[in-house]
């Protein structure tokens, strides 16, 4: 599942945007970085401090896990974990000695270059995508301590998967929401031992409601941060633009200074049973 490839306003996105198909299962994150980095790609740069801050409340006892949905070359396991921001991760997979490496010599040096920048305070991180290369590329580096290359909208997950989430306490999606469903939400949450917070970062082009609806069902209610959005990329050109700027209109939203400025924008959902609402209020999760 890709990162950045997200519509679900009945068009298919492919049609509405640029889809940069080839870049989501390579064999290693090269052209991820290439691609997407000459339009400025940004959400994991947003979700790395509200991850660890999550990560911090939830994950306190042996085993817990951060199970992140559509995590791609495990981006976000590299941001959550080390002390690296997505701009060193721009500048490390663009830079003329890895560019001019192998794949499996890029392997090699990504697994000493982790382990260098590893935090203290890392937990352990479980990846779900269909993209195999990418699973095995940040299994093979590190990155994710387990990872299955699973499309749970088409097919049931496999016994490994739901043996591996059940100690899941934060699940987190920096893209490819509108991907999912009902489908892949229902057996990983049944299978949990313990209701999981949901972070997700999505596209103001399309609605989350589907999907907070669905959690409502578990007993987790879906708070949505108001005090600003967050800018996932440039526009490729003029067309993918008057797209979105369509888009977040229909759904009742105002591009104005945001899509209209030249951006995708997303919003920062967090699901929690009400129990847990106040602790702490969405606002100064992301604020402070």
């Amino acid at each position: 599942m890709a990162e950045v490839r997200e519509d679900d306003t009945g068009e298919p996105a492919q049609r509405a945007m640029t889809p940069f198909d080839d870049i989501y299962d390579q064999a290693d994150p090269r052209a991820f970085f290439r691609e997407l980095g000459a339009f400025g790609y940004r959400t994991p740069h947003h979700a790395q401090r509200i991850f660890r801050r999550l990560a911090a409340l939830r994950l306190w006892a042996p085993g817990d896990t951060v199970l992140d949905l559509c995590c791609s070359y495990g981006i976000n396991a590299a941001l959550l974990n080390h002390d690296l921001t997505l701009d060193d991760l721009y500048a490390h997979y663009t830079s003329p000695r890895v560019v001019a490496m192998t794949t499996e010599e890029l392997a090699e040096h990504d697994r000493p270059f982790f382990r260098a920048h590893r935090r203290r305070d890392a937990v352990a991180v479980i990846g779900l995508d269909i993209a195999s290369n990418a699973i095995a590329y940040a299994r093979a580096v590190g990155l994710l301590d387990d990872g299955f290359a699973e499309n749970l909208e088409t097919a049931p997950p496999t016994r490994e998967l739901l043996d591996a989430a059940r100690s899941t306490r934060l699940v987190t999606v920096t893209g490819g929401a509108s991907f999912l469903s009902r489908a892949t939400f229902q057996p990983l949450l049944d299978s949990a031992r313990s209701l999981p917070w949901v972070a997700a970062f999505v596209l103001r082009t399309g609605s989350y409601a589907p999907i907070a609806e669905h959690l409502a069902g578990h007993g987790l209610t879906t708070e949505t941060y108001t005090g600003h959005t967050f800018i996932q990329r440039r526009f490729t050109g003029a067309a993918e633009q008057q797209y979105a700027i369509d888009a977040v209109t229909a759904h009742g939203q105002d591009p104005d200074g945001k899509e209209s400025a030249g951006h995708f924008h997303t919003a920062l959902h967090l699901s929690r049973p009400a129990t847990d609402a106040d602790t702490p209020p969405l606002d100064e999760l992301v604020a402070r």
